[in-house]
């Protein structure tokens, strides 16, 4: 159906396989020259002030939810990075991309898709990309109008943690080699198609507080390089995608962030033990932690150390806060704040401590739920927040809807252009994620009120393990309810409607 929106007419079009507009072709104008400000932020997990959580100091974030649209329940498709992000820029879910794990670049499987920028360039946008966007070291130069710009420097701040790493990486690298070597390229490109796990890892500790400028740590490179390109594109349509590193191991940001939160009112995960009757296969033993300095080889973190590692979490994502408002700030100085659509996004949650879990690599809500704010001119509703259940597969089609674009073929999610105007209209019935497990895949749903998983073997057959809680009872997913008689038909219905897939799940029309 058409609806009418900030002056211009768009197509609402709930996407599914096979019923797609086809692609125009390449150096269009847009109908509409929305430009698009694309913000990634790495392991961001919905604990913000605009979420709730007082306690975490984002006021930039948050005064950018108050002029947006906030998504409460919106999911990623699988909870690490270069899945998630792959299929976030592509519009399509892990078992189309094929890409599950971080060596397998998208090109390799699907060698002549379109991806989200590669879309707006085709179709007369400048895009550019700085930073982390596609996972590190699986860059797509196809996407990008000019080539891909990464911040030079180290990621840690103190002199004597440098040297430390200095000195070990030039040890590792005699006596091992290079870390990591390219198994594949494109014959045609020479774009990395597939690289080899990291033989060797030189770590430093998990978190570090120099008492450094923003712009000596990464980050504040990135802001500095995007807030000099903003000045010097503002006079035609871009897709600037800007991608923020914490806060990701380490949390390193310099110490000024670490002095907003005093050490003695930092408070432990209150569940740090794994869900009851949890199957051991949806578990992890967090092994990207632990290869950094300080952190146990097995079992629990002593409760200082958790307790240092939350800290440095919430410093790490006040210091990226502080970087989003210098970009906004810019947008405003420029005069273009009515002329671009501002979309952030986290591309996973983040456990921190939360049954006993650290990093992401699960299925359970603290892994696949996301931040998501997307601010558009002119909207009807500022500062509203939704329910509706989104996922990130959504978000190349809205980000068309918006810009006046054709959609692509082969887009696996649904524009959510329409909950700007009523955020409370029914959508979908279910968001999906999933993760590997070797031989094995877990497939998840969250409905309106449970979440769902199968464990599932990959070449068929019974699953191996399932889940179910009950977020009205359970939001915080303790107690495993898959195996209790009196759930036994919820379980069956849910398992239907996991088996019948996204395709069933879409938004009414209306």
């Amino acid at each position: 159906m058409q609806i009418t929106r900030f002056g211009m007419t768009v197509m609402f079009i709930v996407v599914t396989a096979g019923a797609l507009a086809a692609t125009a072709g390449a150096e269009e104008t847009p109908a509409r020259k929305f430009n698009v400000l694309f913000i990634a932020v790495d392991d961001l997990k919905p604990e913000l002030g605009c979420y709730g959580a007082s306690h975490v100091k984002s006021p930039h974030i948050d005064a950018l939810a108050s002029e947006g649209l906030l998504f409460e329940r919106a999911y990623c498709q699988q909870a690490v990075c270069s899945p998630s992000r792959t299929s976030l820029l592509l519009g399509r879910r892990p078992d189309t991309t094929r890409v599950y794990d971080l060596q397998t670049h998208f090109r390799k499987t699907l060698p002549d898709v379109v991806t989200l920028p590669q879309h707006f360039k085709n179709h007369g946008y400048y895009t550019l990309g700085l930073s982390k966007i596609f996972h590190g070291g699986l860059d797509d130069p196809q996407s990008w109008s000019v080539p891909h710009w990464n911040p030079q420097g180290p990621g840690y701040g103190k002199p004597e943690t440098l040297a430390a790493l200095a000195e070990e990486t030039a040890r590792l690298r005699r006596e091992r080699g290079p870390a990591t070597e390219v198994m594949e390229r494109d014959p045609k490109t020479g774009t990395v198609l597939r690289v080899t796990a990291p033989k060797w890892r030189a770590r430093g500790p998990a978190w570090e507080d120099p008492d450094v400028a923003d712009d000596a740590l990464p980050d504040g490179k990135t802001t500095n390089e995007a807030v000099r390109l903003l000045r010097e594109i503002k006079d035609r349509p871009f897709f600037l995608a800007v991608g923020y590193l914490k806060p990701h191991l380490p949390f390193v940001a310099p110490k000024r962030y670490f002095d907003l939160y005093p050490r003695e009112e930092i408070a432990l995960a209150p569940n740090p033990n794994p869900p009851r009757n949890c199957p051991p296969i949806a578990l992890t033993t967090w092994g990207e932690l632990r290869a950094y300095k300080g952190i146990p080889a097995r079992g629990p973190l002593p409760d200082e150390t958790a307790r240092d590692l939350i800290r440095a979490y919430y410093a790490a994502v006040s210091y990226t806060d502080a970087q989003i408002g210098r970009l906004m700030a810019t947008l405003d100085e420029l005069g273009l704040k009515e002329d671009t659509v501002v979309i952030l996004w986290g591309d996973h949650g983040w456990h921190l401590g939360d049954h006993g879990l650290w990093c992401k690599h699960t299925n359970f809500e603290s892994a696949t739920r996301v931040p998501l704010i997307l601010r558009v001119p002119g909207q009807k509703h500022p500062g509203a927040k939704t329910q509706a259940l989104v996922e990130f597969v959504d978000i190349y089609p809205t980000l068309c809807e918006l810009c006046g674009l054709p959609l692509p073929e082969g887009l696996e999610g649904t524009g959510m252009a329409p909950l700007l105007d009523d955020p409370a209209r029914p959508w979908k019935a279910a968001a999906f994620s999933q993760y590997p497990r070797g031989s094995v895949m877990g497939y998840s749903m969250r409905t309106e009120r449970f979440r769902y998983t199968e464990w599932r073997p990959r070449k068929g057959g019974q699953p191996a393990a399932a889940e179910l809680y009950d977020h009205e009872a359970d939001p915080r997913e303790d107690v495993n309810l898959a195996d209790e008689s009196e759930f036994s038909s919820i379980r069956r219905e849910l398992s239907e409607r996991l088996e019948a897939g996204w395709q069933a799940a879409v938004p009414p029309t209306r």
